[in-house]
């Protein structure tokens, strides 16, 4: 056998322990049940894991054991701060653990930041790029959420709306899309014409159904203080002390978008929400979501978030089936297949240029 053939050093095992701090139970980290010792055992398989009173034994090759050892970490943190460790938190650290956006953040940090409280729910970022994408929208006039299915775009602004509603920050919410579907036009659609938007509406409905009475709902649409309606609606008017989001905007043209931003009045916020990859204008229309960053770019007080298939919260195979057509996509030959692709990219930025 020749050197070139020579196996290399064989991978080396290391151990490494940690020490529950005496003012927590081990209980505390493991998790009720101990969930979260299981789903430990879930993330990083290629460690052994074992707990002995105030101490954790990690023991496995030096990168497996650093991973653990980060989670492990982070549950000492969320168990320090008052928040219960469960295996959804163990899972979403792991996440952490990889994720090219976390610098200087921490997984208790992330996960105890409440966006609304209300109905019986607490609503909060939990994912580091939603963390990001709320951090945004308190800091900015406008922001742009841009990112795949079940990263919760939508949802997360319409709870940040509904707390600014609340607190009388603002004296209306507007949420609009554009009545846009793959193989569908208006005009061939049955019924009245609210019949007929009213399902291009209705995730905005659902939305506010979670987080408000369903009694108050009517009455305060009835008065003006919400209102839901198609994007053509918006031409021509100013809208001022309002928080007003633009949901579904890779359906929008150019056109369409800077009439709906130049709507914007005083004491307003904005945010936009779409997905890139999932455009249905028709023909070889340009989706105006796609161009827009590259037109603001360099106006101060808004903010451009890329969330990720790692912030998709949706069934664990929608983010595996998110990054499996982003690979086909990128991959693809074909210019036609990709006309509306444009790759997420893992960061939110202003049009400063800054990195948040």
């Amino acid at each position: 056998m020749t050197s070139a053939e020579a196996p290399g050093p064989a991978p080396q095992v290391i151990e490494r322990r940690l020490a529950i701090p005496d003012h927590l139970s081990p209980f505390q980290i493991l998790g009720e049940s101990d969930q979260a010792l299981a789903a430990l055992a879930d993330v990083v398989p290629e460690t052994d894991v074992h707990v002995r009173g105030h101490q954790v034994t990690l023991r496995g090759l030096e990168q497996a054991v650093s991973r653990a050892e980060h989670i492990v970490r982070s549950l000492i943190e969320m168990a320090t701060s008052g928040q219960p460790v469960t295996a959804e938190a163990v899972e979403r650290a792991a996440a952490l653990y990889g994720d090219d956006r976390r610098a200087g953040e921490r997984i208790d940090e992330v996960l105890a930041r409440t966006v609304l409280s209300a109905r019986g729910r607490t609503i909060r970022p939990k994912t580091l790029g939603q963390k990001q994408y709320i951090d945004a929208i308190e800091t900015s006039t406008i922001t742009f959420g841009i990112g795949p299915a079940g990263t919760g775009k939508t949802y997360l602004a319409v709870a940040m709306a509904v707390r600014k509603l609340l607190n009388k920050e603002i004296n209306r919410i507007i949420l609009t899309r554009p009545a846009v579907e793959a193989g569908e036009r208006l005009g061939f659609l049955p019924g009245s014409l609210n019949e007929k938007i009213d399902p291009y509406l209705r995730p905005l409905y659902d939305a506010l159904h979670d987080m408000l009475d369903p009694d108050s709902i009517p009455r305060l649409m009835g008065a003006g203080t919400i209102e839901v309606a198609p994007l053509a609606y918006m031409r021509g008017r100013t809208l001022n002390d309002a928080f007003i989001i633009l949901d579904e905007a890779q359906n929008t043209t150019p056109e369409q978008m800077k009439m709906f931003l130049t709507r914007l009045g005083f004491n307003s916020t904005m945010v936009v929400t779409g997905d890139i990859t999932q455009v249905d204008l028709p023909g070889s229309q340009t989706s105006g979501l796609r161009v827009v960053e590259k037109v603001l770019a360099g106006i101060d007080d808004i903010s451009f978030c890329r969330l990720t298939p790692r912030d998709v919260l949706r069934h664990r195979l929608v983010s595996d089936i998110v990054e499996a057509y982003g690979r086909w996509e990128v991959g693809s030959g074909n210019r036609a297949e990709r006309r509306h692709g444009d790759p997420a990219r893992p960061h939110t930025t202003s049009s400063k240029g800054a990195s948040r």
